[in-house]
């Protein structure tokens, strides 16, 4: 489980972007892994949700909310959580 200690606190207007997401209804096993799924189908799964996320019209919410919150799963804003951690180190660099 994440520590949520961590998360931004919250302000009213805060999620309002994630009702225009492009993933909104969508299941969620696109953006997050099962347990020990490892190359080609994780690679494969991951294309997949970064494909709803390059159509997505709050991508930069939801990139910046990830970045924000260092959420340690899923793809957000067309991240994967990989990525996104090379993001931070690099900022922090």
């Amino acid at each position: 489980m994440a520590d949520v200690r961590r998360l931004p606190a919250p302000r009213e207007g805060d999620w309002d972007w994630q009702a225009r997401a492009a993933c909104r209804g969508s299941d969620t096993s696109t953006f997050y892994h099962p347990e020990n799924e490892r190359g080609p189908s994780r690679i494969k799964r991951e294309i997949r949700a970064k494909a709803v996320c390059a159509a997505c019209p709050v991508l930069e919410n939801c990139l910046r909310w990830a970045l924000a919150a260092r959420e340690p799963y899923g793809v957000w804003g067309g991240m994967s959580a990989e990525e996104r951690e090379q993001v931070l180190t690099r900022k922090l660099a």
